[in-house]
């Protein structure tokens, strides 16, 4: 009986052992599942910020995109009045001074607003590339 009542201390005692072990590793496992649930609504949340931002970014491309498409013909025209002008230029004058000082002065804003369109597509350009070179960030995965 004395043997037998100290098998059962003993089995009572490494039951107790094992279970102390147990609770102490699922405290453990507990902590880490809790701290990656953290972990994961951060990542949402911030790739929902990102993609947030993203579709602010391609709104803002499809805009330039349209100014684009709306000062191209703008600039082809000009374009065009330009090498007009200049073909006239190369042929010989017949006029008079007043009239020569008004087309130089013509010619002159023709080439001040052709300066300042490409100076806005040169910007614009710029502004498409940055858009591009975020896209191309956000889409590739952090890993890679």
């Amino acid at each position: 009986m004395a043997v037998q009542k100290l098998r059962s201390g003993v089995i009572g005692r490494i039951a107790r052992l094992i279970d102390f072990r147990i609770d102490e590793r699922l405290r453990d496992l507990n902590g880490r599942v809790n701290d990656l649930e953290h972990a994961t609504a951060d990542h949402r949340r911030r790739l929902d910020g990102a993609e947030s931002g993203l579709e602010h970014a391609r709104g803002d491309l499809r805009w330039t995109r349209a100014e684009l498409d709306r000062l191209i013909p703008s600039v082809a025209a000009q374009e065009a009045q330009l090498e007009d002008l200049r073909e006239s230029l190369s042929l010989p004058v017949h006029a008079d001074k007043p009239e020569l000082a008004e087309a130089r002065s013509l010619i002159q804003e023709i080439q001040r607003q052709h300066a300042q369109i490409r100076v806005r597509l040169a910007g614009i350009a710029r502004y498409e590339d940055r858009l591009r070179r975020l896209e191309d960030t956000i889409t590739v995965p952090a890993g890679e």
